[in-house]
């Protein structure tokens, strides 16, 4: 089998605004189990769109971006319904950067010899395939941009903008996230940045610059981001998946409050996951839980245990067509920061 065989069914990205799934949330209200759950979830981030002072803060781990939930989290941004975004490193540089220089994510199968995969130089994500020849364009990028930069300390959230500087000139496909986001003024952060086609970029940036070189500094991640929960008192999270930036958004709470500063716990959450909470890790915790820590207010959060990219484009859509973005306040927290690349 050739290379040209595994890679020719392009991953299309689903498009919330041409389908209402209002009646079906509304139906599943009358159920029970993770139906029920589906659709309390699905009302929580409505009111949290409803709320005049609440700012969202989306948490995004996983690889649904590569398996078609991609435009969600562009319409999310472009449609006012998220004002911060916290999330790996893969999520916004491996898939959502690297489709935005004109590179694909394929349709394959797990039921493959990742032998053969390995020699043709594909990677594979359970299902679906990448061409790593691509992939290390979009490393290579990266090092172009921050050869491009002033050297110093620069949390994600800076790099990230000026990725999206970059493609506001260069990208082949205009509808990415991290466009959108600089043009919106909607803050990423990445604490776990190099966990991907970033932290290649940057070794490779940093072996031929050193030491004028640029580096990522995830301490001031933490702090813009507690900043920016402190400014905004009122928060309501979307969070799908777990892991670093779960944790990440939950803990502003906590950092705020040893920083002398008195905020309220975040007052609405909502979390898609697989994750089990029995072998009592972070990413698997429940928002009850989180209430222990001074985290999450359990009065208005729900856990929904499904695989995302079946939950989150009914809750998306749900939300979108329910309209309550329209009236929302622009918050550009970008803004915030004195330091902005460009």
């Amino acid at each position: 089998m050739k290379k040209k065989d595994l890679l020719k069914k392009k991953v299309e990205h689903i498009d919330i605004k041409k389908i209402n799934t209002i009646d079906i949330i509304a139906a599943m209200k009358k159920m029970s189990f993770s139906a029920r759950d589906l659709a309390h979830a699905a009302d929580i981030y409505d009111r949290m769109l409803k709320e005049k002072n609440c700012v969202i803060i989306l948490t995004l781990a996983g690889s649904t971006s590569a398996a078609g939930c991609m435009q969600i989290y562009v319409d999310l941004v472009e449609n006012n319904m998220v004002d911060v975004i916290v999330a790996t490193g893969a999520s916004i540089v491996d898939m959502d950067f690297f489709e935005a220089l004109g590179f694909h994510h394929y349709q394959g199968t797990p039921f493959v010899d990742d032998k053969l995969l390995r020699k043709l130089y594909i990677d594979r994500i359970y299902d679906t395939y990448i061409n790593e020849e691509d992939l290390q364009v979009c490393d290579r990028t990266i090092k172009k941009i921050a050869d491009s930069l002033p050297p110093g300390a620069y949390s994600s959230r800076e790099f990230i903008r000026a990725m999206g500087q970059y493609l506001v000139q260069n990208a082949k496909k205009k509808k990415s996230l991290v466009q959108a986001a600089y043009e919106h003024d909607v803050p990423i952060f990445c604490p776990a940045f190099s966990d991907s086609s970033a932290g290649f970029g940057l070794v490779l940036h940093q072996r031929e610059k050193s030491p004028n070189q640029v580096s990522i500094d995830s301490v001031k991640d933490f702090k813009e981001l507690t900043e920016i929960k402190i400014k905004a008192g009122t928060t309501g999270l979307l969070m799908i998946g777990g892991g670093v930036p779960k944790n990440f958004a939950q803990d502003t709470v906590v950092c705020a409050e040893i920083l002398g500063q008195d905020v309220p716990m975040h007052k609405y959450a909502v979390q898609i996951t697989v994750a089990d909470v029995r072998d009592g890790a972070c990413s698997s915790s429940t928002l009850k839980e989180a209430n222990s820590w001074g985290k999450v207010d359990s009065s208005c959060e729900q856990m929904v245990y499904s695989e995302a990219t079946i939950a989150l484009p009914l809750l998306a859509s749900y939300a979108y067509h329910k309209g309550n973005w329209k009236k929302r306040k622009k918050r550009r927290l970008a803004r915030l920061f004195e330091f902005e690349t460009g």
